[in-house]
């Protein structure tokens, strides 16, 4: 029997009956324009990389066929000239900041990065910590890092940064930071995430440079806004949902249309920040090439992902599906308490741009409707009728409810992994005694609640049951087919089904009513 898991070190390519994107043509127009980068600037480029260097789900999912670690892939091109330098804010790594893919707080997100760039054949060179003022958790995260043998860094916060452009061009300024040797021709600045210090740091390294009589440039990398999108696409739309947290908003890039009379798409910080930018890179000294080569903020990106598109009415469609995901997940957040009804609300006014709305997700009338039958068939008797439906590659949808042994979500799980494997529904996967064992050790020995198995408790099950049963081992391996296979469930989720549910990378919406009365349980 074939096993159809991915190469060791890579992702399964997230589902779509027909690609939009190809990665062949993406890399060799990426690579060129980089390379050119390069040279335009003798020979040393700071290359500030926006998003995600790896594990790009945003990205795979709007652009259909699209790799999540095409990034890094690109990078491998161009090995020989390459080296990363790794950014974090210390307030992220002092608040516990999580990054929502991954479920891992950023300090620990960063770790995972390491060990994947790792994997890809590269070494994170040098580690910088961002607006360090002494906090004791970065202290931390800078001596273990420090101990595993990368050099650490530490760049204060500049006061008036980015306004007070005399202050910030000054020993006062970058001159307080520390120079950071670099020794290959292109330097990948990236991140923990948004507002990891990235720019400064590469404007900083660039300042040092040039004290030191060296050139230096800088360039951004940033796969969306998509420049030569129109302005009003749903991909760049749903850009705009997937940062409605941020406030950023797409603009014609005004610098663009007034240099080059073309309408180029760029994002506000990017547009309002601009001129000072202009200034902070005169005053660094050397800056008469930068001043006539970046006309505008679109001039500084070098990005060729509009390149890789090769059917645009798919990649439409997938962003438009995007703004409801993007939708669902800030309705749930919202619902806990971690975002404001503003941000909803900027969601919604997107999905109305793109004349779609929630029920325009497959998966959410399925889910829905199976509650209802559920607890029509129910009624009389006491509990919550939860729901779950999956989309399968072909586009055929299956639904799970609730049951005492099973939540929702991992039985619907089950009878995916059944579809997929042609094995008929009424066939068990999991034996009565290994269920009765997690449950009498849940509610028996652990003091648990309920007995139901929840999604990590479930995979823990079927593989016990795989290793006797040939029947459970052939649907087991169908797990991976799941990957990027969309899914709604219509009560709140806990943490051992997002966490299941995360690592099978089942693109995930839920409308989070409750389970129960309760708060805790």
């Amino acid at each position: 029997m074939t096993d159809p898991s991915p190469t060791p070190g890579t992702l399964p390519r997230f589902r779509s009956s027909r690609e939009g994107f190809d990665n062949d043509r993406y890399l060799e127009a990426q690579a060129a324009a980089i390379v050119e980068r390069v040279e335009r600037f003798s020979g040393k480029l700071y290359l500030e990389f926006g998003g995600k260097l790896l594990h790009d789900m945003h990205a795979a999912r709007v652009l259909p066929g699209y790799d999540p670690d095409v990034k890094v892939k690109l990078l491998k091109r161009l090995e020989d000239m390459v080296e990363i330098v790794f950014c974090i804010h210390a307030g992220d790594i002092e608040r516990g900041r999580i990054r929502g893919d991954f479920g891992l707080t950023y300090d620990v997100a960063s770790l995972k990065t390491f060990d994947d760039i790792e994997r890809f054949g590269f070494r994170v060179s040098a580690v910088i910590v961002n607006r360090y003022r002494g906090q004791a958790s970065a202290d931390r995260f800078l001596r273990f890092i420090g101990s595993r043998g990368i050099p650490v860094y530490t760049q204060p916060e500049i006061q008036g940064y980015p306004a007070d452009v005399e202050r910030i061009v000054s020993e006062e300024g970058y001159g307080r930071n520390p120079f950071v040797p670099t020794g290959k021709p292109l330097v990948i600045v990236t991140g923990a995430g948004p507002g990891s210090g990235k720019m400064s740091t590469c404007l900083s390294q660039v300042y040092h440079h040039h004290l030191r009589g060296e050139p230096a440039g800088f360039a951004k990398f940033e796969t969306f806004p998509i420049w030569n999108l129109p302005l009003d696409h749903p991909v760049n739309l749903a850009y705009e949902a997937a940062t409605a947290d941020l406030r950023d908003r797409n603009l014609v890039d005004p610098f663009h249309l007034a240099a080059y009379g073309v309408a180029a798409i760029n994002y506000n910080r990017d547009i309002e920040n601009f001129s000072i930018m202009k200034e902070i890179i005169a005053r660094i000294g050397d800056g008469g090439s930068f001043l006539n080569t970046y006309r505008s903020p679109t001039d500084m990106g070098v990005n060729r992902a509009r390149d890789g598109i090769v059917d645009d009415s798919v990649v439409r469609e997938a962003a438009r599906q995007e703004i409801v995901r993007r939708h669902f997940r800030y309705e749930w957040e919202c619902k806990r308490g971690f975002e404001s009804r503003e941000t909803v609300d900027v969601v919604e006014k997107l999905m109305q741009q793109v004349g779609i709305k929630p029920t325009d997700r497959p998966t959410v009338p399925a889910a829905r409707e199976a509650a209802e039958s559920a607890e029509a068939l129910g009624k009389g008797n006491r509990g919550v009728y939860c729901a779950a439906a999956i989309e399968l590659p072909g586009g055929e949808i299956v639904v799970g409810r609730n049951t005492p042994l099973l939540h929702a979500e991992s039985a619907v799980v089950l009878k995916a992994i059944k579809r997929l494997g042609g094995i008929p529904e009424e066939i068990a996967l999991l034996p009565d005694g290994i269920i009765a064992n997690i449950a009498r050790l849940k509610q028996d020995i652990l003091g648990g609640k309920s007995a139901s198995l929840n999604v990590e408790e479930a995979l823990v099950a079927l593989s016990m049951s795989a290793a006797t049963n040939p029947t459970s081992e052939h649907c087991m391996h169908r797990l991976v087919l799941l990957a990027g296979c969309e899914m709604h469930t219509t009560h709140v989720v806990g943490k051992g089904d997002e966490n299941g549910l995360r690592k099978l990378r089942l693109n995930l919406t839920t409308d989070a009513l409750p389970t129960s009365r309760g708060f805790y349980y």
